[in-house]
């Protein structure tokens, strides 16, 4: 399966070289699960390891046809099982192009078959224009959105935990003792990291402390407890089965660590119905745990129909993005051009679901990985970094999650959902699939939240 995306891109605002503009990369149109036979003769050239063998994903809605699949898979074949994937009822495995040909043939009904191709989730940043006298004052978005007053009345993300699948998480100064938790995909390494520095921003968006910014850059929930899942690499690739193992591991570890919510700045575009689609539904499988998936949805607005996956999937939190302008005034909020808007693909469902900051976010930086090496990323001082995007919105969103899940605890995911959903500030002149219910409004939330009776 290919799901190559730049939608996902951090967007790093400064002019380029040639005097600013956005640089678009071409995107690969994605496929439907192999079900011809004749596919193989393309994708198998592509998509061969070094061993000669190609990766599937294999999943059946039903566990007889699963056994069934392997079953036909090993029987006199050089085919390796590697690993379960229970949580959307499946496997992985290494096959050749001969064995997967003849598996094609004699596959059981309801089952199916993904190439688990190494993808590109995250791409360098994308290079807009910055607008000239505005500087970079990203700690605006916090006074922006109220999210201070939640602050004051005890409300900080404290006793929750934020699971973060990225490209790690490094232990910055701002995040303390707050990993409690990490798992690596890509290297298995056992302690905290980040080669690539998404992440790291990520996780400082919704749970920085700002300790070496003297408080000035924190997090929507600066003192909520962090997981990392390492699921991509240093060039912001992974495989799609690696998400999948992810959000698998948050769901067997949320108990262990109290895992409320689960931020994933990340994904691609929907190429089949969000109820067949494996990484949707591994999100709600997630969801249905009781961990509310917060997801971002993409930067390829402004165009309709740019809603990927899994942010395609109408039960999780699906975030696009506003431009504060760098002002705590409300009457210049506008949607960021880069957002994503609804509706999705195939299942024509109305998306995003709300708007939160995304335009120059300020937040920790990973030493000496590729985001805070690139000659055009923005430094506050060497120990932050400035990016957009609404891979960026979504962390600040899962922040102020967390401070609405310390408050009400006994609330659902459905729940804290649609209080947001319910109290959110509409912009003017938008539709929802533009803009969702529209910009949160955290003290709103608050306050319906603690009516809410049991």
């Amino acid at each position: 399966m290919d799901i190559k995306s730049n939608s996902f891109n951090p967007i790093v605002h400064q002019k380029t070289a040639e005097g600013g503009g956005a640089k678009k990369a071409k995107k690969e149109v994605p496929r439907k699960p192999i079900e011809d036979p004749s596919d193989l003769v393309t994708l198998s050239i592509k998509h061969k390891t070094s061993n000669g063998k190609i990766p599937v994903i294999i999943s059946s809605k039903k566990k007889d046809s699963l056994f069934k699949a392997k079953e036909a898979l090993v029987k006199g074949t050089s085919a390796k099982i590697k690993d379960e994937l229970p949580i959307i009822n499946g496997f992985t495995a290494d096959i050749d192009e001969a064995d997967l040909q003849r598996l094609l043939e004699r596959k059981p009904d309801g089952v199916s078959i993904f190439i688990d191709e190494k993808y590109k989730m995250i791409d360098d940043p994308v290079f807009t224009e910055k607008p000239e006298g505005i500087s970079i004052m990203t700690d605006n978005a916090i006074k922006t959105l109220g999210v201070d007053k939640l602050w004051e009345k005890g409300f900080t993300g404290k006793d929750v935990t934020i699971a973060v699948i990225d490209t790690g998480i490094y232990p910055h100064k701002d995040f303390g003792d707050k990993i409690i938790g990490f798992k690596d995909y890509v290297n298995g390494f056992k302690e905290p990291y980040d080669d690539q520095g998404h992440g790291t921003h990520v996780a400082g968006d919704c749970a920085g402390d700002g300790t070496m910014s003297e408080g000035k850059y924190k997090g929507t929930a600066p003192d909520a407890k962090l997981v990392g899942v390492k699921c991509l690499d240093k060039n912001g690739a992974g495989r799609f089965s690696d998400i999948i193992k992810g959000i698998q591991w948050v769901v067997k570890n949320k108990d262990k660590f109290n895992i409320k919510v689960l931020n994933m700045s990340l994904g691609g575009p929907a190429f089949q119905s969000y109820k067949d689609d494996p990484i949707s539904q591994a999100a709600q499988k997630a969801l249905d745990a009781g961990i509310l998936p917060v997801i971002a949805a993409g930067n390829s607005g402004p165009k309709g129909g740019t809603v990927g996956s899994p942010g395609n999937n109408p039960n999780v939190l699906t975030v696009g993005a506003f431009d504060d302008k760098n002002t705590v005034a409300r009457h210049d909020d506008e949607i960021a051009k880069f957002s994503s808007r609804g509706p999705t693909k195939i299942d024509n469902l109305t998306k995003p679901d709300i708007l939160s900051p995304g335009v120059n976010i300020t937040a920790a930086t990973a030493y000496g990985s590729v985001l805070d090496s690139h000659p055009s990323v923005p430094h506050a001082g060497p120990d932050y970094i400035t990016i957009s995007g609404t891979s960026m919105a979504t962390p600040v969103m899962a922040g102020i999650v967390a401070d609405i899940v310390q408050a009400r605890p006994d609330l659902s995911p459905k729940e804290i959902i649609q209080l947001f959903k319910d109290t959110a500030r509409k912009l003017p002149e938008l539709d929802a699939n533009q803009q969702g219910s529209g910009i949160v409004q955290p003290k709103d939330a608050l306050a319906k939240a603690l009516l809410i009776e049991k």
